[in-house]
């Protein structure tokens, strides 16, 4: 009877030495195995590059690859287009003054312009609205002193031990970076109110070009809080506020914004720190 089974073939891999012919290293092995070895070897190596190129700066060298420098020049460029857009409509507006004043017309005044856009779009908020939110908020925060929550009223405690009040509850669009985003945005609906996130004293409250009403609030060790883009504002410069207070309603002001949402920093002993380590929103 004759045996129909294929003949296994095996191959011998010798490393001899040349002098004196001793072996050194012998190896038997078959086409199956071979196989196998050569599919190893080249899903170990794709592997040990794909690692490489995650991992490590190496990736930085591929072409079209953007890199931190890249991302930084891109939001100079951007705020290079915003600085040629504002230039070019003062350069519009001043066109179209000469033409009213050369026809006789009264010229259209710079403050009166501002003061028309930070309107545009702008919804006022009722005052018993305002009320029955800030009686809600003195609720909450009196219940959360009654827990021993608040910063007591004398201590000298680093930012790690002090308790923070949510600024505006909502979705953080943009995260905290120390070397191109030193802050964070926070979403959230029109006409949400904006609360002091320490107790304080706002040291800054009015409209600056780009970052439209702001407010800054001076807080214990240090502390500086500052809230930018806002609707409107319901302090004033010398106000004492306390954590969890109103203080303003995010809005969309100013030109570096494109949505409703509020831009906050928290700044630590003349430093800027991520908010979110000390701050659940």
């Amino acid at each position: 009877m004759q045996n129909n089974r294929k003949k296994v073939t095996n191959f011998r891999l010798s490393l001899v030495d040349d002098e004196t012919h001793k072996p050194i290293l012998i190896t038997r092995f078959s086409r199956t195995n071979l196989v196998i070895a050569v599919i190893s070897a080249i899903v170990i190596i794709c592997l040990a590059i794909y690692l490489i190129i995650a991992y490590t700066p190496v990736r930085t060298l591929i072409p079209g690859y953007p890199d931190a420098r890249a991302k930084r020049a891109a939001i100079q460029n951007a705020i290079r287009i915003d600085s040629l857009e504002m230039l070019v409509s003062r350069w519009e507006l001043y066109s179209e003054n000469m033409r009213r004043i050369l026809d006789g017309e009264e010229p259209v005044r710079m403050d009166s312009l501002i003061l028309a856009l930070s309107e545009e779009g702008r919804t006022d908020i009722p005052d018993d609205r305002i009320r029955e939110h800030d009686s809600i908020l003195r609720m909450n925060v009196t219940r959360e002193e009654q827990f021993h929550l608040s910063l007591a009223e004398g201590r000298n405690l680093h930012i790690e031990g002090m308790h923070f009040f949510c600024p505006l509850k909502g979705v953080i669009s943009q995260g905290y970076d120390p070397s191109i985003h030193p802050f964070i945005d926070i979403t959230a609906p029109a006409n949400s109110m904006v609360y002091a996130t320490l107790d304080g004293t706002v040291i800054s409250s009015g409209w600056t070009d780009d970052a439209g009403y702001t407010i800054q609030i001076q807080h214990v060790n240090d502390i500086i809080s500052i809230y930018k883009h806002n609707q409107k504002l319901l302090k004033k410069v010398g106000d004492k506020v306390t954590a969890g207070e109103p203080i303003a309603i995010v809005g969309n002001t100013g030109t570096l914004t494109t949505g409703e949402h509020l831009h906050f920093e928290l700044w630590y002993r003349g430093e800027a720190v991520d908010p979110t380590k000390y701050i659940n929103f």
